[in-house]
Parts: structure tokens; sequence; C-alpha cells
């Protein structure tokens, strides 16, 4: 099922082939995905990116219609470079392909302007019919992705716990995270207990796990 919704504020360019980014860190992947793209007669690959930031270079000198972006990528993830392409380049549709769908991630794309959110396991030519939707200016969200989304809830952690608490992922002491964070050290702990106790986590550790599992970090 599609999730279909039109946006006239930024109209895509309806004549001739759609042009495509396609952005992956995944060489062999991306290199796979443009090979079977490229057999489609009206979309023609204008650039490829291994990162986030080539991903930026690349659109900027190449303007695409559409950007077809990997979620986690090195530099920034897909989500980064979204919110970034939305300032500079509006009339540029992305797309997010992914193997890590959580719920999470689904609700920053939708914030981050992305029109279209799938898994890596679409086959091509279903990828095809989807970037020809989000080049016409509609939504598509994966349905299952959608439904995990809705039973998952909103996140319960604010920004700040989170991003502390994604610090804190590697194990990284206190006074580390407190100096990467610009915090004092009994502020971190502070958003750390928060955020242990909101995700009712027996540890920071286990926080840790269960707001990753859920896209929230």
């Amino acid at each position: 099922m599609t999730e279909l919704h039109r946006d006239d504020h930024t109209a895509a360019r309806t004549t001739g082939p759609v042009r495509l980014l396609l952005a992956d860190d995944e060489h062999l992947i991306r290199g796979a995905l443009a090979t079977l793209l490229s057999l489609e007669d009206d979309l023609v690959i204008v650039a490829e990116a291994a990162s986030g930031p080539e991903a930026l270079a690349m659109a900027r000198a190449h303007a695409p219609d559409v950007a077809v972006l990997d979620l986690q990528m090195p530099g920034a993830d897909g989500v980064k470079v979204a919110t970034s392409l939305r300032a500079e380049l509006p009339g540029c549709r992305v797309l997010i392909v992914t193997s890590h769908g959580r719920p999470g991630h689904l609700k920053r794309a939708l914030e981050a302007g992305v029109r279209g959110f799938v898994p890596k396991t679409v086959s091509a030519q279903r990828l095809a019919e989807i970037i020809r939707t989000v080049h016409a200016g509609n939504r598509y969200v994966d349905p299952e992705l959608a439904a995990d989304a809705i039973a998952a809830g909103d996140s319960p952690l604010t920004a700040r716990e989170a991003e502390v608490l994604e610090l804190a992922a590697d194990g990284a002491p206190v006074a580390e995270i407190a100096e990467r964070a610009a915090l004092s050290q009994g502020t971190v702990r502070n958003y750390l207990s928060s955020a242990v106790s909101k995700l009712g986590a027996e540890n920071r550790h286990a926080a840790v796990r269960l707001a990753r599992q859920r896209g929230w970090v």
C-alpha cells in the first residue's frame, strides 16, 4: 500500500528523464543499483557518492531531480543530507533506502522532508516505480515500516538526553561525554539517569540498546 501526498511547494522538473544521485557507502550495492536503474528508459544516473559529504557535493554539482540515499553513511547520515538538500536544493526529492528501518529513523526522515522511505529488500523495478512517485511530488513510505513507527510511538527522550545517550553508546566515561557534549559531568549524569528511567532500562548500556532498537538514537 502506498501513502501518497502531493507537495506543490517545489515543483519537480517534468520533462526529460529523471536525473538521479545514488549515495551508498557499499560500492557493490551502489554499483548494482546504478546498473539496474539505468535499464529504465526514463531514469539516468548523473552522480554517485560513497559518503554523506560526497553526496552533498555531488548534489550541488549536478542538481539531481531525485537523490536516492542510504540511511547510514560515513560523515553524515541520509537524514542529515536530506536536511541540507531541503535547504539548498528544494527541487531535489529525497528517497532513503535502508536496511535499518527503525521507527525513530522514519520519523526523523519525514521531519527532514524525505519523500520516500523504503527497505533495501525492495526490488529494483519497484524502486524505479517509487522514484517516479517521489519525483512526481508524492510520498511513499513502506507500509511495514510505517506500521512499526505507529506502534512504537514517539521517543520519550529529549534531544539532549538522546545526544548524551548516543555519546555513551561506546562505553565512554562521564568525563569524556561531558567534554564532547560541552556539559558538566553532573549534567551528563542527570541526562543519563533520566534517559535510563524513561526507557525503563537497568543501566545506561541497556538504555542505549533499547533506544537504538527503536531508532531514537
